[in-house]
């Protein structure tokens, strides 16, 4: 009878401990502005390689794209969504094969690589003019994304 218990005790208490550990891991990341993100994340490229398509719609106008993403334990990007592009261009791609590009180290006040949420936005073909850039860039940043 022993013998029997034993396996489905041992079923039951790895049973308990994934539904114990699936609140912790179903919790949102901490939504971090761009501004604030080396408070928990070092940007480790010097620079990134991007799929840019051959031919696209307003390809040569100015503007930028917003891409979503939490940065991971591990330092590497996932979840990665296109937000928003303005105006209104293919360059949403272009965008998101940079983001799937970042590397990031944890900063020194993150010793235990604690995955956020943030954006990056994607700047093409900026003006020379830094009141028509900051207008451009303006137009990308997302809501809802705090100091740390």
């Amino acid at each position: 009878m022993k013998k029997t218990l034993r396996p489905l005790l041992c079923g039951l208490a790895a049973v308990m401990a994934v539904a114990a550990a699936t609140p912790v891991l179903a919790q949102d990341a901490r939504k971090v502005d761009p501004d604030h993100l080396s408070a928990y994340w070092i940007l480790l490229n010097t620079k990134v390689n991007a799929d840019i398509p051959n031919t696209g719609r307003n390809m040569d106008k100015p503007g930028c794209a917003s891409v979503s993403y939490q940065v991971g334990s591990d330092g590497l990007p996932m979840n990665i969504e296109l937000k928003k592009v303005a105006p209104e261009s293919d360059l949403g791609s272009v965008a998101v094969s940079i983001v799937k590009n970042l590397r990031y180290g944890p900063s020194l006040t993150n010793r235990h690589s604690e995955p956020v949420a943030t954006y990056y936005i994607v700047p093409f073909n900026m003006p020379a003019d830094a009141a028509a850039k900051a207008k451009l860039i303006a137009a990308c940043q997302l809501p809802g994304y705090g100091q740390g």
